[in-house]
C-alpha cells in the first residue's frame, strides 16, 4: 500500500495542515515508509501470543477504593466562588 501526493494533500486538508508542494512530496515519502513498516509488521506471526499492553511485566498501582472528603473540606472549597457548608454552590441549570 502506498499513498500518492493527492492523498497526502487530502489528509493534510482533513487535518487542517497547510503543506507546500515540497512538503507534500516529503510527507508522501514519510507516509509510504510508515506504511511499508506496517506491512512488515503484518508479516510477523503472532498466533499463540496473548495481547499485551506493554512488553515489560508490571503490576498496576492501585489505591484503596474508598470515598473520602479529601480530609480537608475547607481547602477543597477554598477557591470556589460561592460555597455553603463546604459544598460548591452553582447556578441552577435545570428548570
Amino acid at each position: 500500500m502506498s499513498v500518492d501526493e493527492k492523498t497526502v494533500r487530502h489528509i493534510a486538508r482533513l487535518a487542517r495542515i497547510a503543506v507546500t508542494e515540497e512538503e507534500a512530496h516529503a510527507l508522501q515519502g514519510e507516509l509510504n515508509a510508515i506504511l511499508d513498516w506496517v506491512e512488515q509488521l503484518d508479516e510477523v506471526d503472532t498466533s499463540g501470543i496473548e495481547p499485551m499492553t506493554s512488553i515489560v511485566a508490571m503490576a498496576m498501582k492501585m489505591r484503596e477504593d474508598k470515598v473520602t472528603d479529601g480530609d480537608d473540606p475547607d481547602a477543597v472549597v477554598r477557591n470556589a466562588p460561592v460555597s455553603d457548608d463546604n459544598y460548591f454552590v452553582v447556578p441552577k441549570v435545570v428548570e
